[in-house]
């Protein structure tokens, strides 16, 4: 998911930066980078290793690391808007909510093909268990 957030990112950036000029295409690229480091974050907090493997523990980590993304995302906002200029908002924020739509976009996929096998399981499963 992070691989196809950060592939996403630079190729907005490349765009805005083809189709504009090098502060939209930076601004995209800082856009896509506030979703993608707090993403990586939660998914660190989730995938390390933890001393409880119950689903509490798990249920914590997701908490926590959900919280810190929030946190992270909104440190990030404030350092660009306080520090980067010249900044074009605009492409910021496209940056920002089409690295955001990659990983609505991948949940989605995940679950379609999920589906598709279920329903060929159902309707096409030629494994005869019966013994007939």
């Amino acid at each position: 998911m992070l691989l196809a957030q950060t592939g996403l990112t630079a190729a907005l950036a490349v765009i805005f930066w083809g189709l504009d000029d090098a502060v939209s295409g930076y601004s995209a690229l800082l856009g896509g980078l506030t979703a993608i480091v707090p993403n990586g974050f939660l998914a660190a907090r989730l995938m390390l290793p933890r001393r409880d493997p119950g689903a509490g523990a798990l249920l914590r980590a997701a908490y926590l690391g959900e919280l810190g993304k929030l946190v992270l995302t909104a440190l990030m906002f404030g350092v660009v808007f306080a520090l980067v200029r010249p900044l074009a908002a605009g492409a910021l924020f496209a940056g920002f909510i089409a690295a955001q739509l990659a990983t609505f976009a991948g949940f989605l996929a995940r679950g379609k093909s999920r589906d598709s096998h279920r329903i060929g399981d159902r309707t096409g499963n030629t494994d005869n268990r019966n013994g007939d």
